[in-house]
């Protein structure tokens, strides 16, 4: 049964890792600990990573002791989702990771990129309510939010990866993975309070991308209160039968309430909005289709990805062509609307979202119990 909160949160239990730098000084603070004493933990949960907080050599005394006393009482604890399972693309530039949630449910991670400017997508829900047709993620259905931990170490993860490789940290983060960002608002917003805070991670702001299917009140929100992310918004049809039947979640923000919303976004934060379209050949991929997308964003400060579909189990949609991508963005370009035709990676390592949690499960179901692994890469 779908529900919208962690095992933990059902304890009365938080993570370490749920904490805002200034909760955490709260915390300290109601502890009877100093909340200078925040950057040293801060520190070993982000900069310096240290597996028992207990025994940590720098902290004081005072801070050991409310740190141990937190840890017994159950008050906050510190474990990370365990890998499940870890597969690398054959070129070397993706790597995706299952990783496996306290209540059994598994959620994927994406790195990609090249060395020096790494990306990180990351997943937001245990399934998504949306249905989006073509999508692995879409086609589970919704089970629960994340909490901002479980957003949160998903970075730790990428980050940790590329320290084994010898490589620099993350550079971007897009929340493009499992689920829906703008579903789980509060805890998507407090997880990049904690990603983006300078004294830990310091992912910028402005190299962070939330993805929406079109959650209007999620984008008026973010709108509201000047949120300092970049926002993507999946599109995929310029007409709203087109769109609904790719996008249930159209019936109930159709697009024109979704194009009036991505207006005055950008009217209130002066930002550009990013509009990404899956291209399904002899679905939305035609010169037709195009003019009528460079129609609808008239007067948007709008930048399309064209992304070739990765193909999933569940559709049977297949990837448009080159030449195709080419002339609808020749399209779009006569209008003045820039656009990239976005090269499909991972293919190899199902790194569309849900689709390796989807072929383990698979796997699972086809062969006996007893003989059930973690992928390998």
């Amino acid at each position: 049964m779908a529900t919208s909160t962690s095992p933990a949160a059902e304890r009365g239990r938080r993570s370490f890792y749920d904490l805002t730098f200034p909760a955490l000084e709260r915390e300290l603070e109601i502890g009877g600990v100093a909340s200078v004493h925040a950057k040293e933990v801060w520190r070993a949960l982000y900069r310096e990573p240290a597996p028992d907080l207990r025994q940590h050599p720098a902290f004081q005394p005072p801070l050991k002791r409310w740190v141990a006393a937190s840890l017994d009482s159950e008050t906050f604890f510190l474990s990370r989702p365990p890998l499940s399972g870890e597969t690398e693309s054959s070129d070397g530039l993706t790597r995706k990771f299952l990783l496996r949630l306290e209540d059994g449910q598994t959620i994927e991670t994406v790195q990609m990129g090249f060395p020096g400017r790494f990306t990180a997508c990351v997943s937001t829900q245990a399934g998504c309510a949306m249905g989006c047709v073509f999508c692995a993620t879409g086609q589970m259905g919704f089970v629960r939010h994340l909490t901002p931990a479980e957003i949160v170490t998903q970075i730790l993860h990428v980050q940790e990866s590329l320290r084994r490789k010898g490589e620099a940290g993350l550079r971007n983060l897009v929340l493009m993975g499992m689920g829906e960002p703008l579903h789980n608002y509060e805890s998507v917003m407090t997880a990049l309070e904690i990603i983006s805070d300078t004294r830990g991670l310091g992912i910028a702001p402005s190299r962070i991308t939330i993805s929406t299917v079109g959650v209007v009140p999620g984008i008026l929100r973010l709108a509201e209160e000047a949120q300092p992310y970049n926002l993507a918004v999946s599109l995929h049809d310029a007409t709203q039968e087109g769109r609904a039947a790719l996008v249930p979640a159209s019936n109930r923000w159709p697009l024109e309430e979704l194009l009036a919303a991505c207006r005055l976004y950008g009217e209130k934060t002066g930002r550009r909005i990013f509009f990404e379209w899956t291209l399904i050949a002899g679905a939305n991929d035609s010169v037709e289709k195009a003019n009528q997308v460079s129609e609808a964003l008239a007067g948007i400060a709008a930048h399309v990805n064209l992304i070739p579909l990765n193909p999933t189990q569940g559709f049977d949609g297949a990837a448009t062509t080159l030449p195709s991508a080419k002339e609808f963005q020749k399209v779009l370009r006569a209008a003045g609307i820039p656009s990239t035709v976005r090269q499909r990676r991972g293919i190899d390592v199902a790194a569309g979202c849900g689709q390796l949690r989807a072929e383990k499960r698979s796997r699972e179901r086809q062969a006996p119990a007893a003989s059930a692994s973690p992928i390998e890469g």
